[in-house]
């Protein structure tokens, strides 16, 4: 970082150059004639090679000032650029917004918030990083993303959590699986069944996997997919059974294609909601973006409600 232009230097070489005079670089800047040429001997000394030649009274660039010129004209074009995109930060409606969203929750309830969002905030440049099980928190931490749309955090105090809404897994099967059938599923038969689960790195497998294991209960092997669309066709085509919240396969449900079966007497409930940082205040953005998650949600919520009942 030593070898640096100074900025000053190069308005005065600037100026020099394109009037040819020391003397009139110095009226325009309005500076003395002595300081424009401190200013240049500085630059040149800073380059270690010459800039002008002297013809007459004119001050001409020779080679190396002729690509210095260039140079600076683009130096000078991004340093106006970069003034302009600050002042337009400034502008009201105008900024960035960088969400983090598990995959669930960039398939089902972000389209419908982004389509609003957008029209509160036009101008604002808006960017969606998929997370899954702690990184929405490590990239809040490293400034990656400003808040994250996800499950509430095990044991993390670096991040408030507000909550948008609580959900309950349950089973999803085919309607042609035997527990389709009586609408119960049979503790004797959990062990034996194929099941289609969410990745094992993901907060919701480890959900899962510590439900059972209230009940000294080891779910066997499963097949782990990310996609939900590729766990309910598979759950369809009886490959296995699920165990998924109802708001995802809402429109399957209410279509008669899988049946929704509760997991038992316990519940197992997840918590959804807003991560960001405590050391950070909310923008307005960010909490229109809040609000407008929790209103859709709410929204899809009572519509499964309402196809289940």
């Amino acid at each position: 970082m030593d070898n640096l232009l100074d900025t000053r230097q190069l308005k005065a070489f600037y100026q020099v150059a394109h009037t040819g005079s020391f003397t009139k670089a110095a009226v325009e800047l309005e500076l003395t004639q002595s300081a424009i040429s401190h200013a240049i001997k500085s630059l040149e000394e800073n380059l270690k090679c010459s800039i002008f030649d002297k013809v007459g009274k004119r001050a001409v660039l020779n080679q190396a000032g002729e690509q210095l010129l260039q140079r600076t004209h683009k130096i000078f074009k991004e340093m106006q650029d970069a003034h302009l995109d600050i002042q337009h930060l400034n502008e009201w409606g105008r900024g960035r917004i960088r969400i983090g969203a598990s995959t669930t929750a960039c398939q089902y309830i972000l389209p419908n918030v982004l389509r609003e969002f957008k029209e509160s905030f036009p101008k604002y440049s808006i960017s969606i990083e998929p997370i899954s099980g702690n990184e929405g928190v490590e990239m809040l931490v490293n400034n990656q993303i400003d808040i994250a749309f996800t499950l509430q955090p095990w044991m993390e105090n670096r991040v408030d959590f507000k909550e948008i809404f609580v959900d309950e897994m349950v089973y999803i099967v085919s309607p042609f699986h035997p527990w389709a059938t009586i609408r119960r599923a049979s503790p004797a038969e959990i062990t034996k069944q194929k099941f289609i689960l969410y990745p094992r790195q993901s907060y919701t497998y480890k959900m899962i996997e510590s439900y059972f294991a209230k009940d000294n209960i080891s779910l066997p092997q499963a097949l782990e997919l990310g996609s939900m669309e590729a766990i309910k066709e598979l759950i369809k085509i009886g490959m296995g059974i699920g165990i998924l919240a109802p708001w995802i396969a809402a429109k399957e449900l209410k279509e008669g294609k899988l049946v929704a079966i509760p997991l038992g007497k316990r519940k197992l409930k997840r918590h959804w909601g807003i991560v960001a940082l405590k050391t950070k205040r909310m923008s307005l953005a960010e909490e229109t973006f809040t609000s407008l998650c929790k209103t859709f949600s709410e929204e899809l919520l009572a519509t499964t409600e309402t196809s289940t009942s």
